[in-house]
């Protein structure tokens, strides 16, 4: 039986830092605000001539790098992310072309904040059922395009960047399984009001932006992720205890801790990202697992539970024996 491994991690984060202290003088908050009910210190801002293509090509080197892969071996890319460039060309054959990949399917998809955790289990099926021998899964975000930077309830939280890895085939299971889930009922909770088969007409009172109930969000949040929690551990027979580390979804520091108190998991095992890098989206989770490896703390052989939520609603979680 096949299954499939991560062979390699890698993550891009743009130049620019925008502080909360530097939000202060943009917007009605303060540091400490922003800082305590988030737990988002700075975040990373796309320059003007950046698009997600672009953030999306410097982690695919580095993870490609990372595995120790060419263009030639990639046969299976697939993006997750919210912000594409154009209509189409999608983002995956932007960056097939930037990479010199050809051939292979490559496309995005877009399931918000849960979009790597989606892009993940695609490719995971394409590996272990043998029609992709090294997938290349990215999650790219240019969220600072979509926010309104004068609304202090989402313009503190978001920030760019881009996360990758490289599936590759192994004798032994490296991702145990993959849950996915969402509930479009919940779509009003999160949204962007306009796309296009739906574009702003001059009557319409709602601003271009991410639309955010942020009390609600974090009560379904919550509530839902606990659940996708006890689902990846009892389809795969596991305690709790078994979880060497906890990779969420960077969106808030309480949706963060509430996951961590559901698996008894103290937050030294947790990888936080979010203080320096806020909600990235669909590259949070990426860009997390990156750290923690490149860093030391995840180690081959490790057990991680990666996870997701997001407009839509979606979410996802993901099983990795690393």
């Amino acid at each position: 039986m096949i299954y499939s491994r991560i062979a390699g991690t890698g993550r891009y984060l743009p130049e620019r830092i925008l502080s909360n202290r530097e939000l202060e003088s943009m917007v009605d908050t303060t540091e400490e605000w922003i800082r305590t009910r988030t737990g988002i210190e700075r975040r990373h801002i796309a320059a003007d001539n950046q698009a997600t293509s672009d953030l999306a090509e410097q982690a695919a080197r580095q993870a490609m790098d990372a595995a120790g892969v060419t263009a030639d071996d990639i046969d299976f890319l697939v993006v997750g992310t919210t912000t594409p460039d154009l209509i189409f060309p999608n983002v995956g054959c932007l960056v097939q072309r930037r990479l010199g990949i050809h051939g292979c399917p490559a496309f995005s998809l877009e399931a918000a904040c849960s979009g790597f955790i989606y892009a993940l289990t695609m490719a995971d099926r394409f590996v272990a059922s043998g029609a992709a021998k090294c997938a290349l899964v990215i999650g790219a975000e240019t969220l600072s395009r979509i926010v309104d930077w004068s609304d202090r309830s989402t313009c503190v939280l978001f920030g760019d960047g881009a996360g990758a890895v490289v599936l590759k085939p192994a004798d032994e299971p490296g991702l145990l399984s993959c849950h996915l889930g969402a509930d479009g009922h919940y779509g009003d909770l999160l949204y962007h009001p306009y796309g296009t088969s739906r574009p702003q007409k001059p009557e319409d009172t709602a601003q271009p932006f991410i639309q955010m109930k942020g009390n609600e969000v974090f009560k379904v949040a919550v509530k839902t992720l606990e659940g996708i929690v006890d689902q990846a551990l009892s389809a795969n027979n596991l305690e709790r205890s078994a979880i060497d580390w906890l990779i969420p979804h960077q969106a808030n520091i309480r949706i963060i801790q509430a996951t961590a108190r559901r698996l008894d998991m103290p937050m030294e095992k947790v990888v936080l990202t979010l203080p320096d890098h806020g909600n990235t989206s669909a590259a949070s989770v990426p860009i997390a697992l990156d750290v923690a490896v490149r860093d030391g703390r995840v180690k081959r052989g490790d057990l991680l539970l990666l996870e997701a939520f997001g407009g839509g609603l979606t979410w996802g979680s993901a099983l990795v024996r690393y």
